[in-house]
């Protein structure tokens, strides 16, 4: 008997794909978000910074449960769908990707502004007085000093959107090769008592989360990993 079965190799691809979209569309979606946190002065910084942290505290069946209501046939976003004939996100790929956006947008916001923050307003200043302007600072200047920041939030949100299980079972249930991921794999499998599958399964994720660790350890040499 094969170690993995096609299944399993079925939702380790597409695991990967998730997490991989999801980790390319936070980094485009959260810089903006961070940089605005990590420089505002606004009153509203804290309400939209307790936002961001939510999915940290909350359970991922709440979130999933909302995000569901969210986009079911009944939900503004739902509606919106499918007037624009894009049909129902719930159970598709695309219901997960929204998902996991939500479920990891403090892996990818939060590490992004502290680099910014790091970077401080003194390098910006001297750009700024050689005739740069606010876009030539921001993209010759911030990104680079802030790459630190982008990788760990590229990790951490790649790693955690892998570690996914109530919110990807809220959204997209568990439809072969469309919406079951290797959490959801493993949990079939444990339901069947095909405990050798769900070791290799489960072992691999240890090993992937142990590799991830480590990774951000190098990264961090004082220990912070985000």
């Amino acid at each position: 008997m094969p170690f993995l079965s096609p299944d399993d190799w079925s939702a380790i691809w597409l695991t990967l794909e998730l997490a991989g979209l999801t980790t390319l569309l936070l980094l485009v979606l959260c810089t903006p978000i961070a940089w605005w946190l990590a420089h505002t002065p606004s009153r509203w910084r804290a309400p939209v910074g307790a936002v961001v942290a939510l999915p940290l505290v909350l359970p991922p069946t709440v979130i999933g449960f909302y995000l569901l209501v969210l986009m079911g046939p009944n939900g503004p976003v739902g509606q919106f769908t499918q007037a624009m004939g894009w049909g129902r996100l719930p159970f598709t790929f695309g219901g997960l990707l929204v998902g996991s956006i939500v479920y990891s947008l403090p892996f990818a916001v939060q590490p992004l502004q502290r680099a910014f923050e790091s970077v401080g307003t003194r390098p910006l200043e001297v750009a700024a007085s050689l005739g740069a302007s606010p876009l030539d600072r921001f993209f010759t200047v911030a990104l680079p000093l802030a790459r630190p920041g982008f990788i760990t939030a590229a990790v951490l949100s790649f790693a955690h959107t892998v570690g996914e299980f109530g919110v990807v079972l809220m959204l997209g249930g568990n439809i072969p090769g469309k919406t079951r991921v290797v959490s959801v794999q493993i949990y079939d499998h444990v339901e069947a008592m095909e405990y050798t599958h769900a070791h290799w399964l489960a072992g691999g994720m240890v090993v992937f989360a142990f590799i991830v660790l480590v990774l951000l350890h190098w990264l961090q040499p004082k220990g912070r990993l985000a």
